[in-house]
């Protein structure tokens, strides 16, 4: 029995996963345990829930894969510190990171006392465990890899070819340049500081126009060969030592990247919580112009090397949802596959599938449909959990009832979100990456035009220029958006058909769109029935589907979700078989 453990450590996302004898079994973010969004630190707790999850301990692991090598990009590296002679603070915390790295193994056996780690620690190149991520879960055996982040290992891109479970890199794009960078500094002078906050320039764009794209076209500088270079005029990182603070694992404040070139190009910043004006709203559509330019430059690039319309795309910059559903209209692409956490936790299973891989070339990788790799909990533990709260439930006019006949629970649920009611949706095994996808989902009518507003007074809080998404049944998206495709992940954003928009007010973007999530019954029985369910009640084949959350990481254990029905104000939730209904 082959037994490898992938980590993604000391980063934002830590996360554990397990793959036995070639396949995935679990996969878990650190931040779903601890509770605290975006935990950096050792995944400890992930690694025990993946551990548990395998029903093997710590001695059995046979390779210990991490998604970072310090030995990567050293020739690079050097080069850098020679041609733009950076502080010394700069250098002396680059150092110190490494080193932090290095020892993540030592911090095993502090972790899991009596329990000894035998195997062999492998280390994978940061950009290589993130192409495995994406190549060995997709349906292919031929394709094209494409990376993208801020940065790892020294660089921020890598692409290259994959076929017969060998992956070759074939160019990269090295510190201090990275489109990644140049997202995450517009995000910051946009007004949105806090770790993460990229997507809220994503959302935003659409309600501005392209006006300010010439002037921020001047920060990044395309090439024939698919690469890019920040004009670094703009741009800190590379002289100066531009710290991210994480405070017991919790990322605090990253600072400010840009220079005062960039506000005299621009004008004055935006401060946090300053009114947002059609200038912001114009320079985040022109931003999300300026990266789609990049980035389709860049995906052209690599397909003409190779004859193959197959695209396994990973790293944080596949999380923009906008350009993703686009690559197929933008470039010879015609097929793209991007797994569930295309970020640095996905670097955890990447890690783990290219130590196993790289010893067994011949087999035939096993294609993931699904994200459901975390922590399920039966019916026995949430009346548990149900009995133990029974007092504080009682005391909020909440009734629970057991619902054993499955088709009367979907019925009554959809029921209850036809009437504009606001439902907890908690099943089976938790979603592995940061969307919730129908099994820690908060659930509402698309049909209803004040659902957003409803939905972020009663629970989410949330700007309100970000939008809802759409989970719809696969063979209904014909019939609803213009592009007919696979995104089972959340991962791409298609524009709805015109005629249809009026009938989903809630899931419609201000300029047409969804982010839908396709719903299939082999992969998620449950909720595919709920959706059905709703569908003959209404005849709109989806539901609104947003985290379940308030603020806080997507919640993983029944307690989690219980807690935060009771301090919203969510009409309904389903826990398994039980429903908790106000009265």
């Amino acid at each position: 029995m082959s037994v490898i453990l992938g980590i993604n450590a000391y980063h934002g996302d830590s996360a554990a996963s397990i793959v036995v004898n070639g396949k995935l079994v679990a996969a878990a973010e650190e931040e779903r345990f601890r509770r605290i969004k975006h935990w950096a630190g050792f995944p400890s707790e992930s690694i025990r829930y993946c551990l548990k999850e395998a029903k093997l301990k710590l001695s059995d692991v046979d390779v210990m894969a991490i998604n970072s090598d310090p030995r990567a990009g050293r020739i690079e590296r050097l080069l850098f510190v020679a041609q733009h002679r950076p502080s010394l603070s700069y250098v002396a915390r680059q150092i110190r990171t490494r080193l932090k790295r290095q020892g993540a193994h030592d911090v095993m056996a502090e972790a899991f006392p009596g329990d000894t780690f035998k195997g062999q620690v492998l280390r994978v190149e940061h950009h290589l465990a993130h192409l495995a991520s994406a190549y060995y879960l997709s349906p292919w055996n031929k394709a094209v890899a494409v990376s993208v982040d801020g940065f790892g290992d020294f660089a921020s891109a890598a692409w290259g070819y994959a076929e017969d479970n060998k992956i070759k890199i074939e160019k990269r794009v090295h510190f201090p340049h990275s489109l990644g960078v140049f997202y995450e500094t517009m995000t910051q002078y946009l007004g949105f500081p806090n770790y993460g906050d990229e997507y809220k320039v994503m959302g935003l764009a659409p309600y501005g126009k392209p006006n300010y794209v010439d002037q921020i076209a001047r920060l990044v500088n395309l090439h024939a060969d698919g690469t890019y270079t920040l004009n670094l005029e703009y741009f800190r990182h590379a002289r100066e030592q531009v710290v991210s603070t994480w405070d017991g694992g919790e990322p605090t404040k990253t600072e400010i990247m840009f220079t005062k070139e960039l506000e005299a190009l621009l004008g004055p910043t935006r401060a946090k919580g300053e009114p947002l004006e059609d200038k912001h709203r114009d320079m985040a559509r022109s931003t999300q112009v300026v990266f789609e330019r990049a980035f389709f430059n860049m995906l052209k690039a690599a397909h003409r090397a190779h004859a193959v319309d197959e695209l396994a795309l990973s790293g944080g910059c596949a999380f923009n949802s906008v350009a993703n559903g686009k690559i197929t209209l933008n470039t010879p692409f015609k097929r793209v596959y991007i797994q569930s956490a295309a970020g640095d936790a996905g670097g955890a299973v990447g890690a783990a599938l290219y130590a196993h891989y790289r010893n067994s070339p011949g087999q035939t990788h096993e294609s993931v449909r699904h994200a459901y790799l975390g922590p399920s909990f039966d019916d026995t533990q949430i009346k548990a959990v149900l009995s133990a709260n029974e007092a504080e439930i009682v005391s909020q006019d909440c009734k629970v009832e057991r619902v054993s006949d499955l088709q009367q629970l979907y019925k009554r649920t959809a029921t209850a979100i036809s009437e504009g009611k606001v439902i907890g949706w908690f099943q089976g095994r938790m979603e592995w990456g940061p969307r919730a996808l129908g099994n820690r989902s908060i659930l509402g009518d698309p049909r209803r035009a004040d659902m957003k507003d409803i939905l972020n007074l009663k629970i989410k809080r949330r700007e309100s220029f970000r939008p809802f998404a759409p989970s719809i049944l696969r063979d209904e998206v014909k019939n609803w958006f213009e592009l007919d495709d696979d995104v089972p992940f959340m991962m791409k954003v298609f524009q709805i058909r015109e005629e249809k928009r009026a009938q989903i007010p809630a899931v419609t973007h201000v300029d047409g769109s969804g982010r839908l999530q396709t719903v299939y019954r082999d992969t998620n029985e449950r909720y595919y029935d709920l959706i059905s369910a709703f569908a003959e009640l209404t005849g709109v084949p989806m539901l609104l589907n947003t985290s379940f959350n308030e603020n806080e990481p997507v919640v993983c254990k029944p307690e989690e979700a219980l807690a935060c029905f009771l301090r919203t104000k969510m009409d309904v939730l389903v826990l398994g078989d039980f429903i908790v209904e106000r009265a």
